[in-house]
């Protein structure tokens, strides 16, 4: 099995969807982090203070998977439900 990386950018249709990534992105930072498989994960402003780049790398698939799931049901995943994700993965 090979890493799998997820790319893309968050995209916020206002300032109150910013707001909540602002409010919600710690916590969900670090538990990604402590997932089994998570290797790396980073979400980051952009110059455009609607947008953040998420760069996301797991040990397989299943790390990715395990991961997503975990995310929905999460208070980071209720919270911005409604907010844009622009994603591509490789290695799957």
């Amino acid at each position: 099995m090979s890493p799998v990386r997820l790319s893309g950018l968050l995209v916020c249709e206002n300032e109150e969807q910013a707001a909540v990534i602002a409010a919600e992105l710690g916590p969900h930072v670090t538990s990604t982090r402590a997932e089994p498989g998570c290797l790396s994960f980073e979400v980051t402003p952009t110059e455009d203070p609607l947008v953040w780049r998420v760069e996301e790398r797991f040990a397989d698939a299943a790390a990715l998977q395990a991961h997503q799931a975990r995310t929905a049901a999460s208070d980071w995943g209720r919270a911005t439900d409604g907010i844009e994700r622009r994603y591509t993965v490789d290695g799957i």
